[in-house]
């Protein structure tokens, strides 16, 4: 196994512990300001997820564009915390 699969497993299972425990948070502490900072960071980790994971697409596509990609799905997670994160502290 090369290095990059082993981090690769590793961020795959924080990634999976991260979800599930959220999951179970965002049943228990349904509605709410909690209920919605939890959808955030689900929303917000899933994102982060399919950023890390687009290598999948490494022999279909070029590595510029799973650059871009990437870039993209990570600019739009963390704008999307942000803005969530504004318009809950607003109400």
């Amino acid at each position: 196994m090369t290095a990059q699969m082993i981090i690769s497993i590793f961020t795959l299972v924080i990634y999976l512990i991260i979800i599930f425990v959220f999951n179970k948070a965002r049943i228990k502490y349904a509605g709410g300001k909690v209920g919605k900072v939890i959808n955030l960071i689900l929303i917000t980790v899933c994102l982060l997820f399919v950023a890390d994971y687009v290598t999948i697409l490494d022999p279909i596509l070029d590595v510029e564009v799973l650059n871009i990609i990437r870039a993209l799905f990570r600019t739009t997670a963390l704008s999307f915390l942000a803005y969530g994160g504004v318009k809950i502290a607003d109400s």
